[in-house]
């Protein structure tokens, strides 16, 4: 599969005229025709939801174009609630899934009247005596073992922090409908980024065998089950992107098939994409600045890993491309590197692209979803400005770059004098 920027030079430049490089752009027509087709692939159930991973892209003028086309919004912090407070979401429009959680993040998903999703079966206690357990509440289960799909290992939720073990569930869900719980919503996570049709389904399957488990042995009204995020993108020109369609009527077949019988078919089906929803309708465009000889041919760039962690801390790869030159040949051999005082803070090595001189934007694919929202400060770095690109191809900057005084805003300097 080519990989094509949705944003072509012209465009690039006319927003690096007004707003410098380095900086995350993010395609608004892509989102809204990505939430479109998501709705489409579930719209066969008919209490489905997406709720957005506000980790992946918590930024308010995005989570308003969520909230404009019915999906509601999936928090981990006191701060990713505050956001989406602020983009107009409350009640079940918000799903709060989090751990090791301080009082405060509690209490305020309690007042938001989000969805609780527990993490813990020690967390029952905590936030009953917090804020009093709701008439809705969510439970993680985390079935152990190693998860597999088509005879892949994909990952070992056995290691995982996260969860409560199959009998934990059944104890908590007894525990919970003595103290006047009267709807459940089973959850799990297990795999991140899968690029498979199967997930989705396979992950279906353990969970409504165990929502119908549950309703069984205990009498719980099970409302929703939600099979959170995994789905991924491809990143790589190799790759075989999911297909949505499919993914849905995988899961369809598996609803058909536990859930009808056993006269469940009221069961709510909900999802927390996060990647999958924006993460190739971002790319962060940034300017090649140096380049350098020696043992290796280096094209030094104003962006580092502070405004794109990922290569540097999963060496995943990101494709790149020089804007104007899409249709050149690939005869150069390079590391594209940023400015922080650590050698793996590289986009790409040994990457062949066209032949780059100073001057030249790069458009660094597929950061639409944990891209910004890694970033940090590392070597007094500083966060890069977000830009919304509309359909017409017009722009806003939806959030600015921070500057040297939002850096040393956290200091206390009345003993210093800075002339």
């Amino acid at each position: 599969m080519k990989k094509v920027p949705f944003i072509d030079k012209q465009t690039a430049e006319a927003i690096a005229a007004k707003i410098p490089t380095p900086f995350h752009v993010y395609d608004e027509a892509g989102i809204i025709e990505n939430i479109r087709n998501i709705k489409s692939a579930f719209s066969w159930n008919s209490g489905f939801k997406e709720y957005f991973a506000v980790k992946a892209l918590p930024n308010p003028f995005i989570l308003k174009i969520m909230k404009e086309y019915g999906i509601g919004v999936d928090c981990s912090s006191l701060t990713e609630l505050l956001i989406s407070k602020a983009a107009g979401f409350s009640g079940d429009d918000i799903m709060f899934s989090s751990n090791e959680t301080p009082e405060e993040d509690y209490v305020l998903a309690k007042k938001l009247g989000a969805i609780v999703n527990l993490d813990d079966f020690t967390h029952i206690d905590y936030y009953d005596k917090l804020c009093r357990l709701d008439e809705t509440m969510s439970i993680r289960y985390n079935p152990g073992g190693v998860f597999t799909v088509s005879n892949s290992i994909m990952d070992n939720p056995q290691d995982a922090k996260y969860g409560m073990t199959k009998e934990q569930v059944f104890d908590a869900v007894g525990i919970m409908m003595e103290r006047g719980v009267k709807h459940f919503g089973i959850h799990s996570f297990l795999v991140s980024n899968t690029v498979t049709n199967d997930y989705y389904p396979m992950l279906a399957e353990k969970l409504f065998e165990l929502a119908k488990e549950v309703h069984e042995r205990t009498g719980a009204h099970i409302a929703f089950v939600n099979l959170s995020g995994g789905v991924g993108i491809p990143y790589t020109p190799d790759d075989e992107p999911n297909d949505i369609s499919a993914i849905g009527e995988g899961v369809r077949k598996v609803y058909e098939k536990i859930f009808v019988p056993a006269g469940m078919d009221d069961v709510a089906i909900y999802t927390e994409m996060g990647r999958y929803v924006t993460g190739p309708y971002g790319g962060l465009v940034t300017r090649a600045i140096h380049e350098k000889h020696i043992y290796r041919e280096y094209i030094g760039v104003d962006a580092c890993a502070a405004n794109l962690m990922r290569p540097a801390m999963y060496g995943s790869y990101h494709h790149i491309t020089v804007l104007g030159k899409e249709d050149e040949p690939c005869t150069q051999k390079y590391d594209i590197v940023g400015g922080l005082c650590e050698n793996n803070d590289k986009f790409a090595i040994d990457r062949m692209m066209p032949v780059i001189e100073k001057g030249d934007l790069l458009f660094i694919h597929d950061t639409g979803a944990h891209g910004f929202s890694m970033g940090y400060n590392y070597n007094g770095k500083l966060r890069s400005a977000e830009v919304l690109l509309h359909p017409d191809k017009s722009f806003d900057m939806i959030r600015r770059a921070e500057t040297p005084s939002d850096y040393l805003a956290t200091f206390d300097f009345s003993d210093f004098v800075f002339e």
